[in-house]
């Protein structure tokens, strides 16, 4: 949430792409074979992302550091979900100092946190209850906030096993902005959630922080590595690594890994606007959410 006062700072938002590169790919798709091999892969990819769940998948999404693009990547998640699946799809922040997350998917109002529902829910709570003390975004989508914008907000291990235990059968899938490792809440998240998401910066020193991550995650019960896709968030246009070698030198470790491309509109912050995002972005996106949702599957 974004202060009133300050509301007026904020530019207009811009486009991921040049219009230049923008009409160039649409006369592109004209006159190219490789549209309707695009269009096929679309409907396979939204095929796997509208399965039927038997109970909520909750993801978890954290980073090793600030700035890896957390937040970003969890926004980009929830709203893919929403637009490919009927039923509800919750974010919850379990992030309480001060997490960007509500402001990413411009909610314009906080009320109830995290830790505040922890103490409300009840078994006995129907969807409707429960929508009553969560934010609505677009479609079928809802946030639960970390806080109110304010610092100081708390939120121990046990409050969020109690939201996360009671909100799961009301969802058909969760994503959960944690903190950061090696924070207690992201390991309970982490271990709790039936897929997990690491962010790390696509730069040399985040993918060899990345890298010893993995190498920790190694000694975890084989599911969990399994279950876990890294996305190595480009947050320049030229990140000056060689993505497809460090890809392929964190994948060695077991965990799956997709990059997400730079991106002018994520690049400038504030409300994610999903038809003002790049070609490429959009396409990453669809096929991280539809990786992720895959893997959440195998695990009960």
């Amino acid at each position: 949430m974004v202060d009133r006062a300050l509301a007026g700072a904020r530019r207009k938002p811009v486009y991921g792409e040049a219009f230049t590169t923008r009409t160039a790919r649409a006369l592109l798709r004209l006159v190219s074979a490789s549209a309707a091999r695009e269009v096929a892969e679309t409907t396979r990819t939204a095929e796997m992302l509208q399965q039927p769940v038997a109970t909520g998948r909750q993801i978890a999404v954290t980073s090793i550091r600030g700035g890896a693009g957390k937040s970003t990547v969890a926004a980009l998640l929830g709203t893919t979900y929403a637009h490919y699946r009927q039923d509800p799809i919750l974010l919850v922040e379990a992030d309480p100092a001060l997490g960007s997350l509500p402001l990413r998917l411009g909610a314009e109002t906080l009320r109830w946190t995290t830790g505040d529902v922890a103490d409300i829910v009840e078994p006995q709570m129907s969807l409707l209850d429960i929508t009553g003390y969560l934010v609505q975004l677009a479609g079928n989508a809802w946030l639960l906030p970390g806080s109110q914008g304010q610092i100081g907000a708390m939120l121990d291990t046990r409050a969020y096993e109690r939201v996360m235990v009671a909100l799961r059968r009301y969802f058909g899938v969760t994503v959960v902005d944690c903190e950061t490792l090696p924070a207690e809440v992201a390991r309970t998240a982490l271990s709790a959630a039936q897929a997990r998401v690491l962010t790390t910066p696509a730069t040399l020193e985040g993918v060899a922080s990345m890298h010893a991550v993995l190498q920790w995650m190694q000694g975890l019960p084989p599911h969990v590595i399994a279950g876990t896709v890294v996305v190595l968030t480009e947050q320049m246009p030229h990140s000056g690594v060689d993505l497809g070698k460090a890809a392929r030198e964190l994948a060695s470790t077991g965990a799956s890994v997709r990059p997400l491309p730079y991106d002018r509109h994520l690049a400038a912050g504030g409300e994610i606007r999903t038809e003002l995002l790049a070609h490429p972005t959009r396409t990453a996106v669809t096929r991280i959410a539809a990786d992720v949702f895959q893997l959440s599957q195998k695990r009960h």
